[in-house]
């Protein structure tokens, strides 16, 4: 599988992109927001996902790694194809759509070309455990302000309570001065 690819941006279409790589030109499918992420410069990164199909080997782009996992999830719906996931990559950010399907906002999905009331509702119900996994480690690795009140979060969602319950919960409690230990207690 091809995963990334580091060469020279030859030409630039807000659909599509062709990158030569060692001598090899690799058309590559994109989103509106890789076309407006990725930089005029020559040299270019670009993060990848290969879909072969019966007739076809189609190379995808993504300027993030967390726009290729959201490609992933998303064709990972039944009834959502590479193309879908695209378009749904284009008209949304990952974080716009990882937010709409844990807030299950179904209207913001299906204002999406193509995206029908059955289609967003199946969405919504395959992804809503991937997506909350990856926001809670998003959140564990990237956070600079880990507080007690975020270790006591995190140890109450590893426990199984509800997460907005949880929210609120040490929103009312936390005073700043508490040990996580105390924090989990109350």
């Amino acid at each position: 599988m091809i995963a990334r690819l580091n060469g020279r941006l030859i030409e630039k279409n807000p659909t599509n992109l062709l990158i030569e790589c060692a001598g090899v030109g690799y058309e590559v499918k994109i989103s509106l927001n890789t076309f407006s992420a990725l930089p005029d410069a020559e040299a270019i990164v670009l993060h990848t996902k290969l879909i072969v199909r019966e007739d076809a080997h189609i190379l995808y782009g993504f300027a993030a790694k967390e726009e290729r996992e959201m490609f992933g999830h998303l064709i990972s719906v039944s009834g959502i194809g590479p193309n879908t996931a695209l378009i749904m990559l284009s008209s949304m950010t990952p974080d716009d759509i990882a937010h709409a399907i844990l807030s299950e906002d179904v209207a913001s999905i299906q204002k999406i070309k193509g995206i029908g009331a059955k289609t967003a509702q199946r969405v919504i119900l395959d992804l809503k455990g991937k997506v909350l996994k990856l926001s809670e480690q998003a959140q564990n690795i990237f956070s600079s302000n880990n507080t007690n009140r975020f270790d006591a979060l995190t140890a109450l969602l590893s426990l199984g309570f509800d997460k907005k319950a949880a929210e609120k919960a040490l929103e009312r409690i936390d005073t700043g001065a508490e040990p996580v230990e105390q924090l989990i207690k109350e």
